[in-house]
């Protein structure tokens, strides 16, 4: 599914701005692109929009000289296997489900990095809970795992997400299966595990 660019502020939610820089043709370096970020998805059902910054396909990353943008396309929640996404999450209050999360429980094969912009948000994993407040920063290592704002303000988190793999270790302790639930699409979409 392609999520519709969108801009501008709807459901309270507000889109980023996003500059990126690239090369002329004598090779100065100059601003290629500048407004708001090409693909937003909102599901105003569960208070949260996901903004999309930038996504790369490998590491090293290919640096383009001009205006590409591999960002526009399908929104999906993990990075490419062996990419990076860049996204700005934004979860508005009053939207916990009964359980008293704002997201399903998911697992990525990734390492994230989850920067708090603004206000503060709850990460949820199998056996606790832990606030994080603006200027907190969470490293995502490939768990289980769910969000909350169980505050009266919206939530900006920026998302860093580093396609990683488990290793030996980690293996030795998941369920043999773990790979096929994993989330692998976008907010909301059937994953192979059952997980929406």
């Amino acid at each position: 599914m392609t999520a519709a660019p969108v801009s501008g502020r709807a459901h309270g939610f507000r889109v980023p701005r996003r500059i990126v820089t690239g090369h002329d043709a004598a090779g100065v370096s100059v601003v290629v692109g500048d407004g708001p970020v090409p693909v937003s998805r909102e599901l105003p059902d569960d208070g949260v929009a996901f903004h999309e910054v930038w996504v790369t396909a490998q590491s090293p990353a290919v640096i383009g000289a001009g205006a590409e943008d591999p960002t526009a396309g399908a929104l999906t929640v993990p990075p490419p296997a062996h990419g990076t996404r860049i996204r700005v999450n934004e979860f508005l209050p009053g939207h916990l489900d009964e359980h008293g999360r704002q997201s399903p429980v998911h697992r990525t094969e990734s390492v994230d990095y989850g920067i708090v912009l603004e206000g503060e948000i709850t990460l949820i994993l199998d056996d606790s809970e832990v606030v994080a407040r603006a200027g907190d920063i969470v490293v995502q290592r490939g768990t289980d795992h769910a969000w909350a704002n169980r505050t009266d303000a919206v939530a900006r988190v920026a998302f860093v997400l580093v396609g990683g793999e488990f290793g030996p270790d980690v293996l030795e302790v998941l369920p043999a299966d773990v790979r096929g639930g994993l989330m692998r699409h976008g907010p909301r979409e059937q994953d192979a595990g059952g997980a929406a």
